[in-house]
């Protein structure tokens, strides 16, 4: 005999029937709603940087090309300004192209823009390129971090490396493309955007970002070796700004990244936190030195700097600090002058870029200057006896004004005090010769002069 169903199992049975439906729905919103967003490509990013290349374009590429290749963006497009920058900065930006995922379409704008020097690399780099009226690209010929020309077999070095990179990038682009591109290193080759497309080195001149991408829709690029048709008609752009941060760090660099002005400001650095250490209680020349000895090093970082130069700097500060605390008639002067300069020279040895001679001078000036004026007066001064105080009387000769046995009057530089004798074989008569030892408040303490006692 079957035993019936009690109504709490059937009601049991439909709240199950009831949670597998809604199981069942969650899931199907799930694939519905996945595609929008986590694989929407319908979407443009739209990147832009006006500025000297420098690690912050390092970093706001690395963040753009993340975004968009986690939205599976159709493409980025990427708005540049820049006179050029740092070679091994370049690099890491063409290569983080070159290896991304989303194509990258590299976009000279605004009118009156360049993409210049290292800039060229980059727009070359791109998976497409474009200009607007009126910018031009080129000029990479190498140059030193003072815009000077480099020395002729470090130019010649550093221009053969250059014009096979460029060669590279430029080769998909045919013949004309690969030979304005070594002429763009070797001679200097400038283009302007109407030039630039005659020579198949961009592949379209536009007004803007909508132009652009109008123009570029259905064009086919190549993708870490796969060829991808561009879907830009309809696609929604997303703008990716710099950070404040980013932003800071962009004005704070360009500012900073010359070599004549990271030496000056480790040097400064350096002389400010001393100076702060031999007069202490200001804290405004420690403070500010300490700052700007970070910012000289972040600028060597920035450089790559070569650090044993940076050592000859650091051996000629200890070379004049010992000359100050114990004077050798300018021998360690003279030693610190010569590593001074040495650091300087080798600082940024084998890097493409120099400190200029005039800011070497004129920096070991300054420290001669600062070491043998500056510092040595400040240490004379810690040396001195106080001018007033209670420290001042110590020391001090005392004329007994009344016997002291052990107490009586003395006179300490045209003032009467209460004073008590220490030291002494016997009591103090009046006219006695004695010297201060202590002070206890408003009483001295006072001992026979060394005279008195023979």
């Amino acid at each position: 005999m079957v035993k019936p169903t009690s109504g709490w199992t059937s009601n049991r049975i439909e709240i199950r029937r009831l949670l597998r439906l809604a199981g069942l729905l969650l899931l199907v919103l799930g694939l519905l709603t996945a595609p929008v967003t986590a694989q929407d490509s319908n979407v443009v990013y739209v990147m832009t940087f006006d500025g000297p290349v420098n690690p912050v374009l390092v970093s706001y590429m690395e963040r753009g090309i993340e975004q968009a290749a986690a939205r599976n963006a159709q493409a980025i497009v990427l708005r540049l300004d820049t006179p050029g920058g740092q070679v091994d900065l370049t690099q890491d930006i063409v290569k983080m192209m070159r290896a991304a995922s989303v194509p990258i379409i590299v976009y000279v704008w605004p009118t009156g823009a360049m993409a210049g020097s290292a800039g060229a690399f980059i727009t070359l780099a791109g998976h497409a390129a474009a200009m607007t009226p009126g910018s031009s690209i080129g000029a990479a010929s190498p140059v030193s971090g003072g815009g000077e020309d480099l020395g002729q077999t470090l130019q010649e070095k550093v221009t053969n490396i250059l014009a096979a990179d460029i060669e590279n990038l430029a080769t998909r682009r045919g013949e004309e493309a690969v030979e304005w591109a070594r002429k763009a290193v070797i001679e200097a080759k400038a283009a302007t955007a109407e030039e630039a497309l005659a020579l198949n080195v961009i592949d379209v001149i536009a007004s803007d970002v909508d132009d652009l991408l109008r123009q570029l829709d259905g064009f086919s690029v190549e993708v870490q070796g796969e060829a991808r048709t561009l879907d830009l008609a309809d696609a929604q752009m997303v703008d990716v700004s710099t950070t404040n941060i980013e932003d800071f760090l962009n004005t704070v660099i360009n500012a900073i990244a010359i070599p004549g002005i990271a030496v000056l400001l480790i040097v400064l650095g350096v002389q400010g936190i001393m100076s702060e250490f031999s007069q202490p209680g200001g804290y405004v020349a420690g403070i500010t030195g300490a700052i700007a000895l970070l910012l000289g090093l972040f600028a060597l970082g920035i450089l790559n700097a070569n650090w044993a130069g940076l050592a000859f700097i650091a051996l000629s500060f200890l070379l004049f600090i010992m000359e100050v605390v114990t004077p050798t008639n300018g021998a360690l002067t003279l030693g610190g002058v010569v590593t001074l300069i040495m650091g300087s020279v080798v600082l940024f040895r084998g890097t493409g870029v120099a400190v200029p001679w005039g800011t070497i001078i004129a920096l070991t000036v300054i420290t001669v200057l600062f070491f043998s004026f500056v510092m040595t007066k400040a240490l004379r001064a810690q040396r001195q006896r106080p001018a007033s105080g209670a420290e001042s009387l110590l020391g001090q000769p005392a004329i007994a004004r009344s016997e002291l046995n052990p107490q009586g009057k003395v006179l300490v530089q045209g003032e009467l005090w209460d004073a008590e004798l220490r030291n002494a074989a016997g009591p103090a008569p009046i006219d006695a010769h004695l010297v201060v030892v202590a002070r206890e408040g408003f009483h001295l303490l006072v001992e026979p002069t060394p005279d008195s006692r023979q």
